[in-house]
């Protein structure tokens, strides 16, 4: 009789360890982005200023060496290229148990950022090169749901060791991402090989994202749309403390709030966008929502009651995650999209620094423009949503035709005797 049963295809077993993967290294980073500070400060005795000061300057060489690190991936192969980073970062959480004094701790957070900047974009590349192009959208969404329940746990892990308070506590929790990393490293040495280009991309044209001026502005109008990133964790918590009289719970209420619908519908939300006239949809839709957001958490300084204020707030909070989900899905598809085929590697380290520069600078000017404006701030804010995400539409058109204008040459010398080939050849 033959075989029903449901034995799981190669692409299946792929997938599920993408998503392995990605949960590993997840948990461990939850843990580490809630405690870090408290550890850098308490138990390393460095000043909040050296520590902001060193994330900052780590986080600006990491966006810089994106590039070379995604290039390297397409050369070598993103499997192999995307183990060594997976453990150069664990090694850079490692060496944060050791470090006693600013320079060390410069020196470690530089590797750390590096390898992580280098880590995404050869993951992407990885992801492309072992999922078909039809599918990729809808993997990302489940990485990405995956990525948030993995930061959930580990969040949770670190409230535990915040509750402790003590220097075991906070060693254990960057031993826990070491070993996250580790796993990860050896996950992805499991998958099947994604061969490189080898020495092909070289030559002087090897970086060619440096010179694709319609991508360039893809990942400016992808970074400014990021800025979302640190409204969550950095600015709706002081403007709620200093701003409103919601009770001081409902930090972590949106936290959680956002967390848990990305996990239930980031791969509902990616399903409808299957091409780039989808994507710059919902890319341009998402500014249009992020300015109702902002627009929402500004009533909330006019004095309302504590319940009103809460309701409002959370109001808020649901179209930031509804915008978030749609951006996600449509900068996925476009990113990939619109990069060649032997050169997403390098293409996705260059649009990826769109996350260390809203992580970077964002909270500047977040925080100057919401707790220095007010309510005025958050319009202005949502007004530069709102421009980034209709401007997406017109530069996604502008990268196409030039797509399609480079790519006439080459069609033409196939077609044309004696052009494009050597002699002899027919």
């Amino acid at each position: 009789m033959p075989n029903t049963g449901t034995k799981p295809t190669p692409s299946a077993r792929t997938h599920r360890a993408l998503l392995l993967a990605q949960l590993a290294n997840a948990v461990g980073d939850g843990a580490f982005y809630v405690t870090s500070a408290l550890y850098f400060s308490l138990v390393v005795g460095l000043s909040a200023a050296q520590i902001g000061a060193g994330l900052a300057l780590a986080w600006g060489i990491g966006s810089v060496a994106g590039v070379p690190l995604g290039h390297l991936a397409d050369r070598r192969g993103p499997r192999g290229t995307s183990v060594w980073l997976a453990l150069a970062t664990s090694g850079a959480v490692a060496s944060f148990l050791l470090i006693r004094s600013f320079l060390p701790f410069l020196l470690a957070a530089a590797v750390y950022a590096t390898a992580q900047s280098g880590l995404a974009a050869a993951r992407q590349a990885l992801l492309a090169g072992l999922v078909e192009p039809a599918a990729r959208v809808g993997m990302l969404a489940r990485v990405q749901a995956t990525l948030n329940a993995g930061l959930a746990v580990g969040a949770a892990l670190g409230g535990l060791a915040l509750h402790a308070g003590t220097r075991g506590a906070y060693l254990a929790v960057l031993a826990l991402d070491a070993l996250g990393f580790l796993v990860c490293a050896l996950v992805l040495r499991a998958l099947p090989p994604v061969p490189g280009t080898g020495a092909a991309a070289g030559g002087p044209a090897r970086l060619v994202v440096l010179r694709d001026r319609p991508y360039a502005l893809l990942t400016l109008l992808n970074a400014l749309l990021l800025l979302r990133l640190p409204l969550l964790s950095l600015a709706l918590p002081l403007w709620i403390v200093e701003r409103t009289t919601a009770p001081g719970w409902t930090v972590s209420a949106l936290f959680v709030l956002n967390t848990g619908a990305v996990m239930l519908f980031q791969v509902r939300a990616a399903r409808s966008v299957t091409g780039p006239a989808e994507a710059t949809r919902a890319v341009g839709r998402s500014g249009l929502v992020m300015l109702a957001s902002c627009a929402v958490f500004a009533v909330t300084a006019v004095g309302l009651g504590p319940g009103p204020t809460v309701a409002v707030l959370v109001l808020g909070a649901v179209l930031q995650v509804v915008a978030e989900m749609r951006h996600s899905a449509g900068s996925w598809q476009i990113g990939l999209g619109l990069a060649p085929a032997d050169r997403i590697g390098q293409y996705q380290g260059f649009y990826g620094t769109g996350v260390p520069v809203a992580r970077t600078l964002g909270p500047l000017l977040v925080t100057t423009l919401l707790i220095g404006w007010g309510a005025a701030g958050w319009l202005v804010l949502g007004g530069i949503f709102l421009v980034a995400g209709l401007a997406t539409g017109p530069a996604v058109r502008w990268a196409e035709r030039v797509r399609a204008a480079d790519a006439v040459p080459g069609a033409l010398a196939g077609a044309l005797p004696g052009v494009g080939e050597p002699a002899g050849v027919r």
